[in-house]
């Protein structure tokens, strides 16, 4: 019984913590561009946040599409026969066009361009096997994961469940600096191996907030309801920008100090669904290319947190990843045994925005100054529900997707 967990964590002030460089699989395989490895990556998150859109009508919507990729991948080095290929085409990959070393190449390659030092966006991610201590786990497998994918490999004792969940979730606390508390709040009685994966992301914007400028204001939940939530403002910015007058909203590119960038997608009033629908890798390549600076007068944006916890075995088995939840399941790659199967997939995130940039920002007061009445040729005020990408700019990687609903959590 193989218990499956993803852990993530959205947070953007720092530096890119280094990852050692991946010598033994570089010489023989063909290389997979990052460009091709984003657009299946894309197309997995957009997939992926529809499904939680109809599970999760009118809520908060925030996962790491790269965290849950990465170690559906990292899976899949276990994975044979069918197993295999349900997980891969599950990812959006071609069996067909890219052999399967090449994918996890892939994923190596772009762990090294995401971990390029003296960048000053911080990411930590990385990936985790705990395995009851009575397994052995193949040195093939192990060689593998350590080279593609940076994994760790720990025994634990799942005998004795309380002990083995604080492990986990001790050990998944720290690598993501206190973030994510608990991750695994019970075992099932049969687990013998908890795979986690998890993303620390933090960064400053490269134009912040002046915190002085924080009004509280009215953020629209639908026509009739409203919630009073911090909002934060910054005058005559020069950002891209692009209107899409075909789907109905208004792109805004907010980037950090260092290889990553945030859009803001906000539709029109009453075009969400419309949006939302129209969501596919060719919809965020348009935006990008689309994107050209423009002054903007006035900004308004909600001061949030937002936190979300999913079980996603449901969603995973509509995207036809089905077989690794059953006794059918192929993961012999990893300990020679074919009786294993993944029983759970949980996600956990936290995203914060505030001022100085994507973090948790709690010393800062909200302070209640009267605004001056001013005209402004230009403003784009996110006072209703709205979608975020956030994305490395080298890799073109979607490392958090975000639906803001209600900025007070709600």
């Amino acid at each position: 019984m193989a218990w499956f967990c993803s852990t993530v964590l959205g947070c953007p002030d720092g530096v890119l913590g280094r990852v050692p460089a991946i010598q033994e699989v570089q010489d023989n395989l063909m290389h997979m561009d990052s460009l091709t490895l984003s657009s299946c990556n894309t197309s997995f998150a957009f997939s992926l946040y529809k499904e939680l859109v109809l599970k999760n009508p009118d809520r908060n919507i925030v996962f790491s599409p790269f965290s849950l990729y990465t170690a559906l991948a990292f899976l899949s080095l276990g994975a044979k026969s069918n197993t295999l290929e349900e997980i891969l085409q599950g990812l959006k990959f071609n069996l067909k066009e890219i052999p399967e070393p090449d994918i996890h190449q892939g994923f190596g390659q772009l762990r090294q361009e995401l971990s390029q030092p003296g960048d000053q966006v911080q990411i930590r991610t990385g990936s985790v096997m705990f395995i009851e201590k009575f397994l052995q786990i193949l040195a093939e497998f192990k060689e593998k994961a350590r080279a593609l994918y940076q994994a760790e490999a720990f025994t634990a004792d799942f005998q004795q469940p309380h002990e083995a969940k604080n492990l986990i979730n001790d050990y998944v606390r720290r690598q993501t600096q206190g973030k994510i508390q608990k991750l695994i709040s019970d075992l099932e009685k049969e687990t013998c191996m908890v795979l986690a994966n998890y993303i620390y992301l933090k960064g400053k914007w490269k134009m912040p907030f002046d915190p002085h400028d924080t009004l509280h204001s009215e953020f629209y939940l639908d026509e009739k309801r409203s919630v009073k939530v911090p909002m934060m403002s910054i005058e005559h910015l020069t950002t891209p920008y692009f209107q899409d007058e075909e789907l109905s909203c208004s792109v805004v590119e907010l980037k950090y100090t260092g290889n990553a960038s945030a859009l803001f997608i906000l539709p029109d009033q009453g075009r969400m669904q419309q949006v939302e629908a129209s969501l596919q890798a060719e919809t965020l390549r348009k935006w990008k290319d689309s994107l050209r600076p423009r002054m903007i007068d006035m900004l308004h944006l909600p001061k949030f947190s937002v936190s979300t916890d999913y079980s996603l075995k449901a969603i995973l088995s509509e995207l036809g990843i089905r077989e690794v939840f059953s006794t059918q399941a192929d993961l012999s790659a990893i300990t020679g045994v074919k009786d294993l199967r993944v029983s759970q997939v949980v996600h956990k995130a936290v995203l914060d925005v505030a001022e100085t940039g994507t973090e948790a920002a709690a010393a800062t007061g909200v302070q209640l100054v009267p605004l001056c009445a001013k005209y402004y040729d230009m403003t784009m005020h996110f006072n209703r529900p709205f979608l975020m990408v956030f994305f490395d700019t080298n890799t073109h990687i979607a490392l958090f997707m975000a639906k803001d609903t209600n900025p007070k959590g709600h």
